[in-house]
């Protein structure tokens, strides 16, 4: 499948931008039973790694997925698979309009704070991980 470069799509073409292929992907994957409701996400990274896409990519096609109700994140936990109250022969109707609502205004502001938030403090344990292994393996004195 071709994808659009940054960010702009030309006029009248139905190439989807990266972030639309991403959540598609997963949109599928979901609608397969690849994925079922309760079930984690791939994690930032990996996606980053299947897709060749920078986090800023990912994040929006994960906003996508949460918007669209596809989603759910938990703080410090990420993002799983929303649970839906659909019949397997309705798995193709999940992204109409009786699906699972998304949050809307006040409560998709507080959702996406808390994501945005749990994901800079994966990123600084991570960025902990890091400079302890340098620290270590430099021979740091008193450490």
């Amino acid at each position: 499948m071709v994808v659009g470069r940054r960010g702009r799509r030309p006029a009248g073409s139905g190439v989807p931008l990266t972030f639309e292929v991403i959540a598609e992907t997963l949109r599928e994957r979901i609608r397969s039973g690849g994925l079922r409701p309760g079930d984690a996400l791939p994690t930032q990274a990996v996606l980053m790694r299947e897709f060749g896409a920078s986090s800023l990519t990912v994040q929006k096609a994960m906003a996508l997925l949460k918007q669209d109700g596809w989603s759910v994140s938990r703080p410090g936990k990420g993002a799983f698979v929303a649970h839906h109250d659909h019949a397997a022969d309705d798995a193709d109707d999940l992204d109409g309009p009786e699906a699972t609502a998304p949050a809307t205004g006040t409560a998709a502001r507080v959702e996406a704070l808390e994501r945005a938030l749990a994901e800079a403090v994966q990123q600084i344990a991570d960025l902990r991980d890091r400079v302890e292994a340098l620290e270590s393996g430099g021979g740091e004195p008193g450490r």
